[in-house]
């Protein structure tokens, strides 16, 4: 976990799993790298929560596979699930409803459906399988959103579509994420105002 910038009430904090998908951000905003992963995510936003004053809202920018013809760019997410979670099951086991979808609400129309879990989707039948529910695929998503949701803080999700989850797609991911930083760079500024209390 590594936090760029102080965390006051009015801030918005801007989550991402990577250094990469940071680079280019040129903004007043706190900025919290967490590692890949549900689990390091879920850790370093609850941390941070627990640690100090809770920020404004949670911004949790980065790249993610897209899993549907013609799902290119940037993108706000209405719902996440986990795709690797196995909730019914659970559900008829406990009687709990442990890791059910989360709804969020989107800021600009259409929002899509994200699916967060643990391991690389890289085609084959589970990126065949994931389709069925989602239109893009990341590994952090869910886990910030319940975090969030869980500390009462406010939360959106912005993925920009990085590759097509296919056989190509950690290279892929690899070649092109300097070029998807610039474009989540240019959506932070643009859609993100000016957090006052980060101005020198």
């Amino acid at each position: 976990m590594q936090l760029a910038g102080t965390v006051t009430p009015s801030s918005t904090l801007i989550v991402v799993a990577l250094e990469q998908e940071a680079r280019h951000f040129v903004v007043e905003h706190p900025v919290l790298v967490t590692g890949v992963g549900k689990v390091r995510a879920a850790v370093a936003v609850a941390r941070l929560l627990a640690s100090g004053p809770a920020p404004a809202q949670i911004v949790n920018v980065g790249t993610a596979g897209g899993l549907r013809g013609g799902v290119e760019g940037t993108h706000e997410i209405c719902r996440v699930v986990q795709h690797d979670f196995d909730h019914e099951g659970v559900l008829a086991v406990t009687g709990r409803s442990d890791g059910p979808p989360v709804d969020l609400p989107v800021r600009a129309e259409p929002g899509l459906v994200l699916a967060t879990g643990d391991r690389f989707v890289a085609g084959g039948e589970e990126r065949a399988r994931v389709a069925r529910v989602a239109d893009l695929v990341d590994m952090e998503g869910y886990a910030v959103a319940a975090a969030a949701r869980a500390a009462g803080v406010p939360v959106r999700l912005v993925k920009h579509v990085s590759d097509t989850a296919d056989e190509e797609a950690a290279r892929t991911w690899v070649e092109g994420v300097d070029a998807c930083a610039r474009l989540l760079a240019e959506w932070v500024h643009e859609h993100l105002p000016a957090d006052r209390d980060q101005k020198r």
